[in-house]
């Protein structure tokens, strides 16, 4: 029966591109791909560079003296391959500053402070503040409450992620409104700052989560930060117990002026299509607090190895397959819109696009943002890729980074594939944004298994794609 499905799978594959021998072509897929793990699994250099990359460098944000050497280490690590091409594409990327200063406490009790990470991007207290808390669970609450309710006040934004869909992404996706327009929407009531629980599924985590917020034009910044689902908890436990807390925040968050950065780009010349182009990236940047392994040193390395796994097993490729290191993806998505905009100047032909930022655990498949005829030809690799425990080929969203390629203003390919890497996502958000997101928080296999099933996928779609 499992025959029968692969010839009809490539029987369709045929239909789409061209393939000599349906029978012939089965054995040699199956094959190279099992070659593919084999040297991931044996011979992989994924951990040794993301070791290098969160435990040299460390975390990596845009503007910091770390990122400058993660572009630089980048580019000789891909230089080592080597590749027909490596060179840097310069940015203009944000600098923001989280500053020394960061820490808040109920301000009866000052001896007693709790665990908070002031969200990217927003300003300072300018010394210690000091406001009501009042708790809120949604935008639309604050609205609610109006000037009335919410001016003068240090607004508390409490909602969890939500445990019950079995994708975490789908409940970040449905609370981290809150996180980014939390501040511009208090403010506008005459909040003095916001504090937001921490985007992560574990109830009782003393570290606090980071990620960006961001302002609107007209309306006063105020001091933004996230706290510890921990003293999240008991901030609301406390305001039912007392009816009202007086809290005390301070942190001297600052923004400097922008500077340059680079994407590091690395590929090799396709041997048919040159002029079309297969890429696959992640990003360079990370937050200022842990080591950035999962998001997004994993999928830094995820990309580099596919461009070494194609090189070990000797394989040409019909088109271009380039690998971007993107910068700025946390706090402004420079790179990715940079890189966008440089394609669409050159007219460079995209026909493929894949991204890794969903963690180095195991690869479960890929979303796919296609049309309906690409969208199916992708998912007819599943029966090849399915032993591999690749089994999610859905419809969705594939990544920030690659997203402006898919934009109006950009756009040159209508046919244009976009793929996201599926791991399992349980543990994401254990880790996201924080302290622990560093490199022994990674299992080699698990990110070994991963640069396969991308280097899988890429030589799939380089050889059929017409």
């Amino acid at each position: 029966m499992k025959n029968i499905i692969l010839i009809f799978t490539l029987t369709f594959i045929t239909s789409f591109g061209s393939v000599a021998q349906v029978d012939e072509t089965a054995i040699s897929d199956s094959a190279f791909i099992r070659q593919i793990f084999d040297q991931a699994l044996v011979n992989g250099e994924s951990y040794k560079n993301l070791e290098y990359l969160c435990k040299v460098i460390g975390n990596r944000l845009s503007g910091s003296q770390e990122a400058v050497q993660a572009v630089t280490w980048g580019k000789k690590t891909l230089e080592k391959l080597p590749l027909d091409r490596v060179y840097l594409q310069p940015i203009e990327v944000p600098y923001w500053v989280r500053g020394d200063v960061e820490w808040a406490a109920i301000s009866e009790e000052m001896d007693v402070d709790f665990s908070i990470k002031t969200l990217g991007g927003s300003v300072g207290t300018d010394g210690p503040m000091q406001g009501d808390l009042v708790e809120v669970q949604s935008l639309e609450d604050v609205e609610k409450l109006g000037e009335e309710g919410i001016k003068g006040k240090i607004v508390f934004y409490n909602r969890p992620m939500d445990p019950k869909p079995i994708s975490t992404f789908e409940s970040y996706g449905g609370c981290v409104d809150q996180r980014y327009a939390g501040a511009a929407t208090a403010a506008k009531y005459g909040a003095i700052a916001v504090l937001v629980r921490s985007m992560t599924l574990l109830e009782n985590d003393r570290h606090a989560h980071t990620g960006s917020m961001g302002y609107k034009e007209g309306i006063r910044k105020i001091p933004a930060a996230a706290v510890s689902t921990q003293d999240a908890n008991m901030l609301h436990q406390y305001l039912e117990s007392n009816g009202t807390a007086k809290i005390t925040l301070n942190i001297n968050a600052h923004t400097n002026e922008n500077v340059m950065s680079n994407n590091v780009i690395g590929e090799i010349r396709g041997s048919l299509y040159p002029e079309k182009v297969i890429v696959i990236g992640g990003h360079l940047d990370s937050w200022d607090v842990g080591q950035g392994a999962h998001d997004d040193g994993a999928g830094i390395v995820h990309s580099m190895e596919v461009l070494r796994i194609l090189k070990a097993l000797n394989y040409r490729p019909n088109y271009t397959i380039r690998v971007v290191l993107f910068m700025n993806e946390e706090n402004g998505n420079m790179g990715g819109k940079g890189y966008a905009k440089k394609a669409k100047q050159m007219n460079e032909n995209h026909v493929v696009a894949i991204e890794s930022d969903r963690g180095g655990f195991s690869p479960r498949g890929f979303t796919i943002k296609a049309d309906s005829a690409e969208t199916v030809f992708v998912q007819s690799f599943k029966t090849l890729l399915d032993g591999y425990g690749l089994h999610y080929f859905e419809p969705g969203y594939a990544g920030v980074d690659i997203g402006p390629l898919n934009t109006p203003e950009n756009k040159v390919n209508p046919k244009l594939i976009s793929l996201g890497l599926v791991p399992d996502s349980q543990r994401y958000f254990d880790y996201h944004h924080s302290e622990t997101d560093v490199f022994d928080a990674v299992n080699k296999r698990e990110l070994e298994l991963g640069c396969a099933a991308i280097t899988s996928m890429v030589f799939l779609l380089d050889k059929y794609l017409r």
